[in-house]
């Protein structure tokens, strides 16, 4: 949720539809355009010139724009773009001197920072861990009043596209506490939910725990832990190799883990269990995926389960013997079926060839195998624009046009479900949310067509019109 306000104040680098850049070069105009523009905002960052959304795989290069590149930009103030997954960025010299990051420098654990082939010179470009402290560098110096701000712009764009519960993932303590705050100064008008992260935040979290009622709109509802990187960005932990390795990696790489070592993870699931923190984990590879069943399997026979509604967030590559030891441990996937459209056809060509791609957020298997299931769209990866990850849960079209796993399309009555009352009972909310019924928040949006009726092929031009929440409207087209 957070990153979405950053995301909007930033260079808006995203590819068509939801940007203009094509190229490294329209790049490159885009980020000397915005830092002209944004004066007040560079200086708040000490100078950084930031940028968010450029993919790689719609470059006409279709590679990360270098160091080099970005010295186009500036040679004397640092600059930061952040790639549409989130799990990898470029950077310039001036950053790279910044930061600390030279010849000498070695991979972080959980992190990579790429080389120029054949040397140990930095490119620019990194990975992971490398990335959130590039971000942590760049925002540092940004003042409470202009990050309250930036929460309040992304509070109102989750709300025109028709949303009453949003989350904070991956939380760090200064972002929760932000939220605290807003609700404090009764500035927000829709739930906000925070999932602080485990392996930073544990002190945290023994401070405040988690709570299952809101003060006004918001609440910590759990802890979020991340185990692997994005298949787009070939971070994701895959059990099979990629497709097409990234520069400089053999043809048996197959990504890597966030957590090398098993028992990390497995002392931070147990805490989650002893403390009763409900879990979202991060995982996107199928090796991951292992990892996590793997701790969770280990945990419940530790400790009490039965109450626990624990999530595999985005669940991209899950196999069907997967699927069902998830259903055995009763865990929730959250899918990530827009993958579907924005890189249907990188996942079939680069990623994981025709076959794993087709398999690519599986909800027609898991609705078959009498799973509750939810979709998201991992705002900023993805603006959220509630339709198109109807239209893609239904549909499964990608760019250009090709249904990617018929057998996992679902109606849109399921689709909707996703979103809705499964959502939720994600969030252990199914008795206030989810439906409209007698007793419950009169959550709801008015929409331009009926999601059910209407041709498949238009549910994403279906247009928000207005959102309640509890009854009252909190937004009118």
């Amino acid at each position: 949720l957070n990153s979405v306000g950053m995301q909007q104040t930033v260079a808006n680098l995203y590819p068509p539809p939801d940007g203009k850049v094509v190229s490294i070069a329209t790049l490159i105009q885009e980020m000397k355009a915005w830092a002209k523009q944004n004066p007040t905002f560079v200086q708040a960052t000490s100078g950084w010139i930031i940028g968010n959304g450029y993919d790689d795989t719609q470059l006409q290069e279709k590679t990360h724009p270098t160091a080099t590149d970005l010295d186009q930009i500036s040679t004397a103030q640092p600059v930061l773009i952040l790639h549409q997954s989130g799990h990898l960025a470029s950077v310039n010299h001036k950053a790279l001197e910044l930061l600390g990051i030279n010849e000498k420098s070695s991979n972080p654990s959980g992190g990579v920072i790429r080389r120029v082939v054949g040397t140990n010179i930095p490119n620019g470009v990194l990975e992971e861990s490398v990335v959130i402290e590039a971000m942590l560098q760049a925002f540092k110096t940004v003042p409470p009043e202009m990050m309250q701000q930036m929460a309040l712009t992304e509070v109102q764009t989750y709300m025109k596209n028709g949303y009453t519960t949003v989350q904070e993932g991956r939380a760090d303590r200064g972002t929760s506490e932000l939220w605290r705050s807003l609700a404090n100064q009764n500035k927000l008008a829709i739930d906000v939910v925070s999932y602080p992260d485990i392996s930073s935040e544990q002190a945290y979290m023994l401070e405040k725990g988690v709570s299952k009622n809101y003060v006004n709109h918001f609440r910590i509802g759990g802890v979020k832990i991340s185990l692997d990187g994005s298949p787009q960005g070939k971070t994701a932990w895959l059990t099979e190799p990629y497709v097409v390795p990234p520069e400089g990696k053999d043809r048996n790489y197959r990504g890597y883990p966030a957590f090398p070592e098993q028992k990390t993870v497995q002392h931070m699931i147990d805490l989650a269990f002893r403390q009763h923190w409900p879990i979202l984990a991060h995982a996107n590879g199928d090796a991951a995926i292992d990892q996590y069943l793997n701790v969770i399997a280990n945990a419940q026979k530790k400790y009490d389960a039965s109450q626990r509604r624990d999530v595999i967030i985005h669940a991209q590559t899950m196999r069907e013997d997967q699927l069902d030891r998830a259903k055995q441990l009763h865990l929730i996937p959250s899918f990530f079926s827009l993958h579907t459209y924005y890189w249907g056809d990188w996942h079939v060509a680069q990623t994981l060839g025709e076959k794993r791609a087709e398999h690519i957020s599986p909800t027609g298997s898991a609705l078959r195998k009498g799973m509750i299931f939810t979709e998201h769209h991992d705002a900023p990866v993805i603006p959220p624009k509630s339709m198109m990850v109807l239209d893609a849960t239904v549909n499964r079209t990608t760019r250009t046009g090709k249904v990617l796993g018929e057998a996992q399309k679902v109606s849109p009555y399921i689709a909707l479900k996703t979103m809705t009352d499964w959502a939720a009972y994600q969030y252990f909310e199914e008795d206030i949310k989810g439906t409209l019924s007698t007793g419950k928040y009169g959550d709801f949006v008015i929409l331009s067509d009926n999601p059910i009726t209407i041709d498949p092929s238009k549910i994403k031009d279906i247009k928000v019109l207005a959102t309640y929440k509890q009854g009252q409207l909190v937004y009118q087209r």
